[in-house]
């Protein structure tokens, strides 16, 4: 067992190396200028134009309007990824609760139904939401970006599958004390699901957070631009004898790194223990 460990932790740090090198290449390459990347391309050592680089892509004002600045992608992205995470677990388990603990007829062939819609991308619904959306004149409204795909089979299913796990005594015990539906689920259900709420709450912000084609889609405005729209705007720059900003390319990809990176490493735990508890 002792010769095996050596190779073990080898593998780890080869696939630790794997992962985080793409992430060191940005950040290494985004402290250069964009002519030496240009010309030098990627990057292992830093540069001496970091500072300045970081401090550019936050506040100076870009665009076709001159107003849209880093800082404002940002606010925008999060925005969308915590709009996404708080909708979406709201639903999921408003919709889970009806389908667990109302018991009405035909409640399992809504929920395979409700199932199925996993297998309907974004693709497949845009261009009726699009015109949804256009018709209630929601398009360049943080509404519009939001509220069309909150709606989660994802959700639905694991907050359903966790309720089911809940022992059916609780609710009897909770009958016999006069609690209604609501303040069953307000004082029992609710502070049961923190750890599944923490594991959703990770997995839809980091989805909100990376969405691109639905904001692409939804905003003409600059100023509900999200960050990933902002890195394809600056690398779709060539002019004459203009180059792209590479080096604000790379410095927005590592900024749009460190949201979804300090969600999961707070709420890593919970996002483990929601996601394998099965004693409640």
């Amino acid at each position: 067992m002792n010769r095996i460990r050596p190779l073990d932790h080898l593998i780890l740090i080869l696939g630790t190396l794997f992962m985080v090198m793409p992430v060191i290449v940005a950040i290494m390459t985004s402290t250069h200028t964009a002519a030496e990347i240009h010309m030098n391309g990627l990057a292992l050592l830093p540069g001496d134009n970091g500072l300045q680089t970081y401090e550019t892509v936050l506040t100076r004002q870009g665009g076709f309007t001159g107003q849209v600045t880093g800082a404002r992608m940002i606010m925008n992205s999060l925005i969308l990824g915590l709009g996404f995470a708080v909708g979406k677990i709201v639903l999921s388990m408003a919709a889970a609760y009806a389908l667990v603990y109302f018991r009405f007829r035909f409640a399992t062939l809504i929920f395979w139904i409700i199932f199925t819609t996993l297998l309907l991308p974004l693709e497949v619904r845009i261009m009726p939401s699009y015109q949804v959306m256009s018709e209630l004149k929601l398009l360049n409204t943080y509404t519009g970006l939001i509220v069309p795909l909150l709606a989660s089979a994802t959700g639905t299913f694991y907050f359903r599958q966790f309720f089911k796990s809940i022992p059916d005594e609780l609710l009897e015990a909770a009958r016999i004390d006069g609690a209604g539906p609501f303040k069953f689920f307000w004082d029992v259900i609710l502070p049961l699901s923190k750890t599944m709420m923490a594991a959703i709450f990770i997995i839809m912000f980091v989805y909100g957070w990376n969405q691109y084609l639905w904001p692409m889609l939804m905003t003409t405005e600059e100023r509900f631009f999200t960050l990933m729209r902002g890195i394809k705007q600056i690398l779709q720059v060539w002019i004459g004898s203009q180059i792209p900003d590479y080096n604000e390319a790379f410095a927005l990809a590592v900024l749009a790194l460190l949201p979804p990176v300090l969600v999961v490493v707070v709420f890593q735990r919970w996002f483990i223990k929601g996601l394998t508890e099965s004693d409640k």
